[in-house]
């Protein structure tokens, strides 16, 4: 039959060569999560969307933001190729520099000179335009801006403030001298000489500090300081000494959509710390370290893990182990820079704390201590224990913690009651109010980890004694399948938050946006594909112009609940409405006033302001949460549609989608069994028409199932290209080596559809004020 024929789609595969695939010196990879690449994996143009710093111990600023008072020379630090000049501020003179991407590390001066001994310069951080001033933003919730740091300056040469006060996020560092500055009788710097000087006796304890604003009575008038250059040496992501040796890439016809990839990468590389410098959350550490440092001080001192490098919540704040966080940050690490020693680094930290009945703590170190916990983030655990051991294959790790996991499970698996749905114990959740009772989050999350920890039992360990309890295991998800439908509303089309009052027709019924989101994600109603269409049609309808809004928590639009959406919507099979929604929402994030264009922020309120509704400070808001970089993982295993089926994807699955918004769309990731690549791109044939052309490389030695354009089709491991054709009847027909680039070109006549206009979200004040969380500072995410 001829190809003119009407047909809607032919399939075509071969195993040759595919121009479209990247070469490299790592096509044959022997890449290891315990030895990470020294370059990138897959080098092309789309490395400009880096946010890494190619030398992350000198990292300079882009530019003077502010500069106000006795300033002289402001903009001389910037380029050190000025010869001799320098910046001089005068007692009274302020300068706020401005970096390019949002950066985390210690600030370095190199003084020219000072006019005096003993000098102080006072320091303020801010990841946020619009706390960029005197006052730094904030880590505690205890006031509503942190205290400067002052730093001593005794001599010219080098001057770093000390390892203890790292500051984990900012984009704008504010350095000033205050006329009367404050007398302080311990050292908060060390300073490295030059051929004049002396090194500073470093060594007191910086939980000892006192930490206070100037105060003009008493104290002797400051002194002017000449600043040659200025520098941050960033201390994040220290697995691997070259930032931007990714691991996977994503590049598209959306060059938004690309940069929104990146930025949640590089947010996970910022909230990659080296564990010795975690926990921002003072009064949670004095528990441990009886630290007497004063409201308003903070440091990044404590050690919350054994290891090199830890995964945690929030560059700035939290800096400890979260699960919650890992259930969205674990799986985009994984894609982007496999840097999996801090996942299970973070592992380790909450198992280490594991209490007796088999509860596994809320969060790690400083919490684990005084008994925090928290049902959903306990599964959130189980979760991270999946992902983990699915992108490495690290069985003997697994070995070393199944009987723990397993206590944890059946921890979690009693509290299936008689109703089919999960009875909650504990309210703490992702500060979310209304987590109690028989909750549909809860449930949904329950039913994944059972049907994960049934994969775990029987195809990666093969333990007898677990396998003996899948029957047990399978009756209760399938009880569970048949509960959920008791918080099912019929009326709105969404599930409701829990039986009682929010629930169907209850006096605060609710229709949680996560709770909704995990009951598509998880599976819990595959068998109803009605439902499904009318769970994902019925998020989108409640989009605004800044994103989709979180009902289960007012005035809130969350980055991760709106992640678990982005999955939900794909299981759905609307993959549409996923990247629209990463386009509306993460594009805001990256453009809107106030962020720092080039991380995922921990959320923030319905009418696009930057203040998060948890906290009643703005300045509190972390703006690199590693929870919120759902995109970096969805646009690889959803919409290129590349899922490992088995660990290391020795197994896997390839079903990509462009979307209605794409003209091309490609990307990848390593495991340590290989390279896992797709392209696919709208192109024309003379004769035929439109078509969509995938290429797609796999690990040689694996196999798997595409799915494009029909049925799935079973291939081995390697090269291999298949063409759809989109105009005519339905026919699938093979031929080898049919069509090489050179008798295609790319479909010119394609164009972006227009977005659609949203209104913007209305702030319920009322409700604002009472959904503050003022309890024990660290009970956050």
């Amino acid at each position: 039959m001829s190809f003119s024929a009407c047909f809607d789609y032919v399939l075509l595969a071969y195993h040759a060569v595919v121009q479209q695939i990247t070469s490299s010196v790592y096509h044959h990879l022997a890449l290891s999560h315990l030895s990470l690449p020294p370059r990138t994996v897959f080098p092309g143009p789309w490395e400009e969307y880096i946010k890494a710093p190619a030398n992350k111990s000198y990292i300079r600023p882009s530019r003077t933001w502010h500069v106000e008072g006795p300033v002289s020379g402001p903009s001389a630090v910037l380029d050190c190729s000025e010869g001799n000049q320098s910046t001089t501020i005068e007692p009274g003179g302020l300068v706020i520099f401005e970096f390019s991407e949002n950066i985390a590390g210690r600030a370095c001066f190199d003084i020219s000179s000072t006019s005096g001994s003993k000098t102080q310069l006072a320091l303020a951080y801010s990841e946020s335009s619009k706390f960029a001033g005197h006052l730094p933003d904030a880590t505690t919730d205890r006031q509503a801006r942190d205290l400067p740091l002052y730093l001593r300056i005794q001599a010219k040469g080098i001057t770093c403030v000390r390892p203890d006060f790292v500051r984990g996020a900012f984009k704008y560092l504010t350095v000033y001298i205050p006329e009367y500055p404050p007398q302080t009788k311990d050292l908060w710097s060390e300073t490295i000489p030059s051929p004049s000087s002396e090194i500073l006796d470093a060594h007191s304890d910086p939980s000892q500090k006192h930490f206070s604003l100037h105060d003009e009575s008493s104290h002797k008038k400051a002194r002017s300081i000449s600043i040659s250059s200025l520098y941050i040496n960033c201390t994040a992501f220290p697995s691997n000494p070259n930032p931007r040796a990714y691991t996977g890439y994503f590049s598209s016809s959306s060059l938004l959509l690309n940069r929104i990839w990146y930025s949640g990468a590089y947010t996970l590389q910022l909230t990659t710390i080296n564990p010795a410098e975690g926990s921002a959350l003072i009064d949670y550490n004095r528990r441990v370290n009886h630290n007497h440092s004063p409201q308003g001080s903070w440091y990044s001192n404590f050690t919350v893990a054994n290891g090199t490098a830890i995964t945690t919540d929030g560059a700035k704040r939290d800096r400890m182990a979260y699960p919650g966080d890992m259930a969205i940050a674990v799986p985009g690490i994984a894609v982007s820079t496999y840097d999996m020693v801090a996942v299970r680094t973070a592992l380790d930290s909450l198992f280490i704390r594991q209490y007796a009945d088999g509860a596994l703590p809320y969060a790690g170190p400083p919490m684990g201590y005084g008994g925090e916990f928290s049902d959903t983030y306990h599964l959130h655990t189980l979760l991270g224990v999946w992902n983990y051991v699915l992108f490495t294959n690290d069985v003997p790790w697994l070995q070393s913690h199944w009987s723990a996991y397993l206590k944890a499970f059946e921890y979690s698996l009693a509290k299936i009651d008689l109703t089919g749905l999960f009875h909650v114990t504990s309210s703490h959740d992702w500060l979310r109010p209304g987590m109690t009772g028989h909750n549909v989050e809860a449930t949904s999350i329950m039913y994944q980890v059972v049907q994960y920890t049934i994969r775990i039992a029987r195809d990666i360990l093969n333990d007898p004694y677990a396998m003996e309890e899948i029957p047990r295991w399978r009756s209760i998800s399938e009880r569970m399948e048949r509960g959920i439908n008791i918080l099912w509303c019929e009326d709105k089309g969404l599930f409701s938050d829990n039986i009682g009052r929010r629930g169907c027709g209850g006096s605060a019924q609710t229709l949680p946006q996560d709770g909704n989101s995990w009951a598509l994600l998880s599976g819990i109603v595959f068998n109803n594909n009605t439902r499904r269409q009318q769970i994902s049609t019925n998020l989108r309808k409640r989009w605004t112009r800044y994103g989709a809004p979180a009902p289960e928590f007012p005035n809130v639009i969350s980055p991760f609940a709106s992640s678990f959406e982005l999955l939900a919507h794909c299981a759905a099979g609307n993959h549409d409405a996923a990247v629209e929604l990463m386009e509306l929402m993460w594009g805001y994030m990256l453009d809107g006033e106030g962020f720092t264009n080039s991380t995922c922020v921990e959320g923030y309120r319905i009418d696009g302001d930057i203040q998060y509704p948890a906290y009643w400070s703005s300045a509190r808001n972390s703006h690199a949460h590693g929870w919120s970089t759902g995109p970096t993982m969805v646009l690889l295993t959803k919409i290129l549609g590349i899922t490992l089926e088995t660990p290391l994807g020795r197994m896997w699955t390839i079903e990509p989608h462009l979307t209605r918004w794409l003209r091309n769309v490609r990307g990848g990731f390593a495991t340590g069994l290989g390279r896992f690549e797709v392209v696919l791109r709208r192109m024309k044939i003379e004769g035929l028409g439109r078509v969509e052309v995938l290429d797609i490389e796999t690990p040689r030695g694996s196999r798997g199932t595409i799915v494009f354009g029909g049925a799935g089709r079973l291939v081995k491991g390697g090269k291999s290209r298949f063409v759809k054709f989109v105009n005519g009847t339905t026919r699938v027909e093979k031929v080898a080596l049919r069509w090489m680039d050179e008798e295609m070109e790319a479909d010119d006549e394609w164009e972006t559809p227009e977005v659609e206009e949203r209104v913007v979200g209305v702030v319920d004040w009322k409700a604002l004020e009472e959904n503050y969380v003022i309890e024990p500072q660290g009970m956050t995410m």
